[in-house]
This record gives C-alpha cells, structure tokens and sequence, in this order.
C-alpha cells in the first residue's frame, strides 16, 4: 500500500485562512519523528514551524494532538493544520487609525470599520487592515517570507464592519487556527435583510463556491461541489418588509452569510453583490420607493456587522467573548425601519 498524501487546502478566498494536510502513512513505514516526517512532504516549511504546530496542538495522529519529536508509524493518519501561506505583496506599514477593543502579548481584537480591506489583493495594495498592523507593532511576528496577512487567522468583507482576530505571535497563530479549524470559534453577526422569516430561527446548509458564469460570486451549489457551508440565524425583530437577523457561523466560507441569505430569499439589504441593492418586498408607490433610496442613502453598504467573538486565549486558555456596537450607519437604516413598520400590514 502506498501513502496517501491528501492536501484539502482552502481557496484564498475563504475567510478562515488556514490550511489542511491530510496524510496516511502507508504499510512499510519505519519509526520517524514526525516533525521530520512533515518537513519532507509539506512544500516550503520549516522544522521550526512544524514543532510550533505541534505545540499549539495542531499535529494530529489518529485523532489525537501529538508532540513533535512522535515516532510515526505504518498506516497512522496525520491531521496537520496551518495559517495559510501568505501571497507575495510589497506590504508596507501604514499609520492607519485602528480601533483596538483588547491587545495583550498574544492577541488583539479590532473592531474594523466598514470600508477597509482587511488585506491586500488586486485593486487594494494600500490601507488595508494588514497595512496598520504592520505599522502598530514592529515586532508582529513573520512566518519566514510573510510580508502578507500578517497574524491574520480570518477576515470579513470590506463592507463588513465589526470584530477580527488578530495573533501577534507564531503560536497564537497555530492555536487559533486550530480553533477556527474545529469550529469551537463562536462568531455572531447581525444583518438587516429583505422580508419576513416564516420561523423565528433555523439552519442553512448549503455548499458554496464560484458562480459557473460569474467568477467574483459566490452562490450555493447543489452539484456536491464547493465547500460545506452552515449558518444558523435568529430573527431578532420584524419590519415588515425587512427582518433584523442574528447569524452564528459554523464554517468561515466567502460571502456566507450574504450568499446563504440570498438563497433563502432574504439578501442582505443594500447588498449590490447578491441583489439587496433594490426593492425586495415592498409595495410600489413612490412614497415606499422614495423610503427605501433613503434607507440605502443612510448604508452605503450591506447592512452586516461582526458582532461578538469567543474563543480560547492561546496561552491563558481562558474563554474570552468580546462584543462590539453596530455602526453608526446601519443603525440608522435599523432604527428608519423600525419607526416605519408599526405603519405597514404584510400579513
């Protein structure tokens, strides 16, 4: 039997940026320490992130994390998780404001405005979240090559506001992307979306990958294809023809929950990727219409806001949930709507 060497790497878009090697060691394997055992398979690492991996519990062996110096064995199933490697950009450090909700010497949470690139891409090479973070800490500590994505585990949209993760060191890293990995990350958000919701909660599950047509969206893809994606919601308050949502996610996919919405019939409103950017529900007088242009006017942007994020500190393992406010802009769209609805009768 020949070994299997299975990469399931995540696409660059996902919004959790880790990777996933999976390798099954076949029936002739002779006792080798694991650590060396990686080194020779995964492209372009070094011994010295390999044993920060396994530190951080990211080195599995049949289902159970295990320390770098493991002697393999024939027919062991090796489970290793890593932060993405980073694209090649130019990143230079930017004195960007950064509203900074927590730092210690392991980790930071930032509460991001809307309108900033969380990282650099095409089109955007300066002001992104990875510009001011290089700028913030000199010493942020760099996978060997990385001038990209500097201690970054997830992202949002840039039209997204709200919490984003950072790790300021190279076993912060490792841990939480073991974390995010396992889907023990607890993330909230809240999204004002089109329509009213027959139930007051429930699940979406549906896989997500490129639209066959247009390559930059995202939809659900019925073919088995794309990645596995699950978001669990919560209407908080009907308006009528709008709902304010509480969304958790179960996976970390590109646009999930703008996408998941849109599948469902509820797009996020003032989404102009996925169809929230026109009257959804409604009626079709001028005054209704005139209503809702007004609304889009107050969020320039789709109504989604990274609420709340748990996890565990990567040293103190303490549980640490952190919250944060809506903005200013969707909050007005929020409250335009709620004053309006106690006018209107769906139903």
């Amino acid at each position: 039997m020949t070994e299997k060497e299975l990469p399931d790497q995540l696409p660059d878009q996902d919004e959790e940026l880790f990777e996933h090697y999976r390798v099954i060691t076949d029936g002739g394997q002779e006792p080798l320490r694991i650590d060396k055992f990686l080194f020779n398979r995964i492209e372009n690492i070094s011994r010295t992130k390999i044993q920060t991996a396994a530190a951080a519990g990211c080195i599995l062996v049949n289902n159970k994390p295990v320390k770098s110096n493991y002697k393999i064995k024939p027919f062991d199933e090796i489970v290793v998780v890593l932060p993405q490697k980073p694209a090649k950009y130019d990143l230079r450090p930017e004195n960007l404001p950064l509203d900074i909700i927590y730092e210690d010497n392991d980790v930071m949470v930032i509460n991001k405005k809307p309108g900033m690139v969380v990282h650099p891409g095409l089109g955007n090479f300066t002001g992104t979240l990875a510009n001011a973070l290089l700028y913030h800490f000199i010493n942020l500590p760099k996978r060997e090559g990385d001038e990209f994505r500097p201690g970054l585990v997830h992202r949002i949209d840039k039209n997204t506001s709200g919490i984003i993760l950072v790790a300021k060191t190279d076993f912060a890293l490792a841990h939480l992307a073991k974390q995010f990995f396992d889907h023990t990350v607890a993330r909230k958000y809240i999204a004002l979306v089109w329509g009213e919701f027959d139930h007051e909660s429930g699940t979406i599950t549906g896989n997500i990958g490129r639209h066959a047509r247009y390559r930059k969206l995202f939809t659900v893809l019925n073919d088995g294809t794309g990645k596995h994606a699950v978001t669990h919601y919560r209407v908080l308050e009907n308006f009528g023809y709008t709902s304010l949502v509480e969304c958790q996610l179960e996976t970390g996919r590109t646009h999930q929950i703008r996408v998941h919405m849109q599948h469902i019939g509820h797009p996020v409103f003032n989404d102009d990727t996925y169809g929230g950017d026109r009257i959804v529900k409604g009626t079709v007088y001028n005054k209704y219409r005139q209503f809702v242009e007004n609304c889009f006017d107050l969020i320039p942007r789709h109504a989604l806001h990274a609420k709340s994020l748990g996890f565990i500190h990567p040293v103190t393992l303490q549980h640490l949930f952190f919250d944060s406010e809506i903005p200013d802009d969707m909050q007005q769209a929020i409250d335009k709507w709620r004053n309006y609805a106690p006018n209107i009768n769906v139903r």
